[in-house]
């Protein structure tokens, strides 16, 4: 094509998107139904009695590939019980500014505590607000569900959780009183993931 006609040819493809018919979503009124397996904000789920799924394992912390998530176990005791295991996760955290909702940490959950929901809306002002903490994450209470901490299903083990034969709390299963709360007591203990170089320097200006 000669050189002269080459403004001509860029105009083509202007006049032939003008003449199509505009496509316009009007969001946020009418929001476009996402995919069934599509990755958005995670939550973290619990057992039929209401225990939660969570071991404080932290495989998903070290599947990671953004060092978004944060996570610390504690044990469980008799007198103050979250899950079935030996341990649950005391403190956890997703920071969103950082989490490419690679769905990798999903993978490594050995207990399918984490899952993702389709909740894609995350967007928001400070950076505090982007980091979820287990009590943004943790999933509410179904019928037939206790809130954590409380006793194991009489006559059951943590196998028995994990096989699916606990289907809902046993008949005059109570909350337990809390002394850790599941979460950290001061403000002071809310642990944030370490700030890389070249990372994250513009979001702590």
């Amino acid at each position: 094509m000669p050189e002269f006609l080459d403004p001509v040819a860029g105009f083509g493809v202007t006049f032939k998107a003008m003449f199509k018919k505009r496509l316009t979503e009007q969001y946020p009124e009418e929001k476009k139904p996402t995919a069934p397996r599509f990755h958005g904000r995670h939550q973290l789920n619990r057992h039929p009695d209401g225990l939660e799924k969570c071991v404080g394992c932290e495989l998903c912390a070290w599947a990671c590939p953004a060092d978004a998530i944060y996570v610390e176990g504690a044990d469980n005791t008799d007198e103050e019980r979250y899950s079935p295991g030996e341990r649950y996760g005391r403190v956890y955290q997703i920071n969103y500014l950082r989490c490419i909702l690679c769905g990798l940490c999903v993978e490594a959950c050995p207990t399918r505590a984490l899952t993702m929901t389709n909740e894609y809306e995350l967007a928001d002002r400070t950076r505090e607000s982007l980091i979820y903490t287990k009590e943004e994450l943790l999933v509410g209470l179904e019928d037939g569900m206790v809130a954590a901490p409380h006793a194991m299903h009489p006559g059951t083990d943590e196998t028995d959780y994990y096989r699916g034969l606990v289907t809902e709390a046993a008949p005059g299963t109570v909350t337990q009183p809390r002394t850790t709360g599941g979460e950290p007591e001061a403000e002071d203990d809310v642990v944030a993931a370490p700030v890389r170089p070249g990372v994250d320097a513009e979001v702590h200006k």
